[in-house]
């Protein structure tokens, strides 16, 4: 599976790059620092909101490579495009308390033949700040991925993808359920009907990722009609940590 998502991540940033992708110069990137205000993310995109206005702090503890500053439509652009969007990451200057580390290149959930570097991360960003969201919609090969840490604790982590459930720690929360989100063990069962004659909800959509982190957080795809000023994030590599691996087989 995480070959599969890997390949459709390139594709994906593959068909945003004609639209996004920023500017070159002289054989150089080059990110545009004009402050501006906040771009609309989230589609067959990762992304994080930490509740904090220390983006530099965010820097620090995720180890980023090189930061520079960025502003939102260049910071936006880079991690849908193609190339760049495989290796950076761009954090957003905080909007209503929040701050968010957007882009492909963040660890994901993976499967036991994997080495889990998502869940370290998110519980080092959870010792230094009061809460911290994850979040992850690839529609295209059903994956799909959400956690809350709260005061140092991971609360939630829901993950689900082709080959089946990956996370699955703590208790549903009550907007899960509400949005319809607790009829995953149907998963796989198809055209069966609910009592009342409507279909079930065997796994999320993306749309369903969209309005939990709407009621959790920020909803990413409406951000840019939130009050905010214009203002510059950082756009960064990705520390190559952060690559996956796999597991080694024990002797």
């Amino acid at each position: 599976m995480v070959v599969t998502i890997a390949i459709l991540l390139a594709l994906t940033l593959a068909l945003a790059a004609f639209v996004l992708a920023p500017r070159m110069a002289e054989g150089r990137v080059v990110f545009d620092a004009t402050p501006d205000r906040p771009s609309p993310f989230g589609f067959k995109m990762a992304w994080i909101a930490i509740r904090t206005r220390d983006t530099g702090r965010i820097i620090d503890v995720l180890g980023l490579v090189e930061p520079q500053p960025c502003n939102w439509r260049s910071g936006i652009g880079t991690v849908y495009d193609d190339r760049l969007g495989e290796s950076h990451v761009f954090v957003s200057p905080p909007v209503n308390g929040w701050s968010f580390v957007v882009g492909l290149a963040l660890p994901y959930p993976v499967g036991r033949s994997f080495v889990d570097k998502c869940t370290p991360m998110l519980l080092d960003l959870g010792a230094e700040f009061i809460e911290v969201q994850y979040f992850f919609t690839y529609p295209l090969i059903d994956f799909f991925a959400w956690a809350r840490i709260i005061d140092g604790k991971l609360v939630r982590a829901f993950a689900i993808g082709d080959e089946g459930i990956i996370w699955n720690k703590g208790k549903p929360s009550k907007d899960e359920k509400s949005l319809g989100l607790k009829l995953f063990e149907l998963r796989g069962v198809r055209g069966r009907k609910g009592d009342a004659g409507g279909e079930l909800i065997l796994y999320p959509t993306e749309e369903h990722v969209m309005r939990l982190a709407s009621r959790w957080s920020l909803d990413p795809v409406r951000i840019d009609a939130v009050a905010a000023s214009a203002a510059t994030g950082f756009i960064a590599s990705a520390p190559l940590a952060w690559r996956p691996e796999r597991m080694r087989k024990s002797a």
